[in-house]
């Protein structure tokens, strides 16, 4: 069925129900920021590996992401959107009744696989169905289902595990995620651009065993030595396997992954400023949480509570960036955005183990205002060039760049997190400030400063990038350029 013309297309319809997938995908993220800690509690397991029901699920979500392409050209994007929410809702049911650790992380890893395909099914649907003049609005919607997900989950999450249990962050996913799927099945209409083509098993292959590879070293490197054989070898195979990934994606005729969208200049620069943008973002629903509840004795309750406001702010800028994008355009929203995220990433490295609430709120809700303008920029811009038959392979390789180095973000800022917490205890008991009480709150709020520090270096590393974004090609020559 060929795609719908923009007069049959129903906006609203369609929106609604590509809002339910977003709001919910990233649900199972910032759900879990909050459960750390209790996870950590309840199962009797180190932080290194609890964190694996974040990092696994983040991995799985980036590894398959390069099969969005191929299964939406094979089954339609609209299938795929509806049977990776059946997994989803499936698998939610699964984590809730987890026995130990290690079957959470098992069936976290599985439910990311499903998650995957929503985001890029759902970005691919909006650049070919929806009409060209209202994108950059109904991308606005889509970036506010997925900020109202960690603006109300950390709070959802508290209130669950509080009046509950930790499984009913699973559960809730249940009902909701049924609702969606009837949506999904009535609103959106049936359709499919171009033609399938044989699975690139071999590229599948390369690019999984280089993700895991890569993202098992950054996590483990700490404990076992970042110079050790073992972290050495990893790295080294997933660099290996990362090259041949590429270079047998740059050959083949029918690509998993088709990495010929590089080759559009301005779809290249956004996706690398967003991607620094999407890790600084995860630098603060890791560490605000565990600084709260570790080092301040928050409730999970509280500790989403204080997230709130400024999640809130994030959601509700994003439509409002949205209309503003066409007037201001791309580089200097941007720019803008950036500016703001690093300003309050820079005065997060200040905390104290008794800083005030309302102070956290604030520079929170600064960075987020910025993440807001920024991500709406690059998301937008990033695929206006791209023509509708590689809408898909577009956003998949958006969201397996995106979901990988937030994958390797929350591993590397995890390493360092602990790493760092055991050299500034180390430091402080040979220079005899504080006992045994208090060493360990000062060296955990040092470390959470420490690498607020690091994600502000990386969100001024995006500056670069933002000043190369040129303006939107010509209508007519943007079609020559994507096909």
């Amino acid at each position: 069925m060929s795609i719908p013309s923009a007069a049959n297309v129903r906006f609203w319809p369609i929106m609604i129900a590509i809002f339910f997938g977003a709001f919910l995908s990233i649900l199972g993220i910032s759900t879990i920021n909050v459960a750390l800690t209790i996870f950590m509690s309840d199962f009797h397991a180190s932080l290194s590996t609890v964190q694996w029901t974040l990092t696994g699920f983040m991995l799985s979500l980036g590894t398959i992401a390069p099969l969005t392409g191929y299964l939406g050209d094979k089954f339609g994007f609209k299938n795929v959107y509806l049977y990776a929410m059946v997994g989803f809702v499936a698998f939610s049911l699964l984590c809730g009744f987890a026995w130990n650790i290690e079957s959470l992380i098992v069936f976290r890893i599985l439910q990311g696989i499903f998650t995957g395909l929503i985001l890029p099914a759902t970005m691919t649907i909006i650049f070919q169905v929806i009409p060209r003049d209202r994108q950059p609005f109904a991308v606005s919607i889509w970036g506010l289902s997925a900020m109202l997900a960690p603006a109300f989950g950390p709070t959802i999450s508290g209130w669950l595990i509080e009046q509950f249990s930790w499984h009913w962050l699973f559960f809730i996913n249940v009902p909701i995620g049924i609702l969606a799927i009837a949506f999904i099945a009535v609103m959106i209409p049936s359709y499919r651009i171009g033609s399938p083509s044989k699975l690139d098993k071999l590229g599948l292959f390369t690019v999984v065993i280089s993700s895991a590879s890569l993202l098992v070293a950054l996590s483990e490197g700490r404990a076992w030595g970042w110079g050790s054989g073992k972290t050495i070898g990893l790295f080294a195979v997933g660099v290996v396997f990362l090259i041949a990934f590429i270079a047998l994606e740059l050959r083949s005729k029918n690509p998993l992954l088709n990495l010929r969208v590089f080759g559009n200049y301005r779809f290249s620069i956004t996706l690398v400023a967003n991607t620094i943008i999407t890790i600084s973002l995860y630098s603060g629903t890791l560490l605000v949480p565990l600084f709260l509840q570790n080092v301040q004795q928050t409730t999970a309750m509280d500790t989403g509570l204080i997230l709130l406001p400024s999640s809130l702010i994030m959601a509700l800028a994003m439509p409002i960036a949205g209309k503003i994008y066409p007037r201001v355009g791309a580089k200097w929203m941007t720019f803008a955005g950036l500016v703001l995220i690093i300003f309050g990433s820079y005065e997060m490295t200040q905390l104290h183990t008794g800083s005030s609430h309302i102070y956290i709120i604030l520079w929170m809700a600064v960075r987020n205002l910025g993440v807001s303008l920024a991500a709406a920029a690059t998301s937008t811009a990033g695929m206006e060039e791209i023509g509708p038959s590689m809408v898909g392979h577009a956003s998949s390789v958006t969201n397996w760049v995106r979901n990988v180095g937030g994958s390797f973000a929350i591993a590397l800022f995890t390493s360092l997190l602990a790493s760092h917490t055991l050299t500034h205890a180390a430091e402080l008991t040979q220079s005899g400030e504080g006992n045994a009480q208090t060493i360990p709150l000062l060296s955990f709020t040092m470390s959470v400063n420490d690498v607020f520090l690091i994600a502000t270096f990386i969100a001024v590393a995006a500056i670069p990038f933002t000043l190369m974004i040129r303006k939107k090609l010509l209508a007519a020559k943007t079609e020559s350029v994507a096909a």
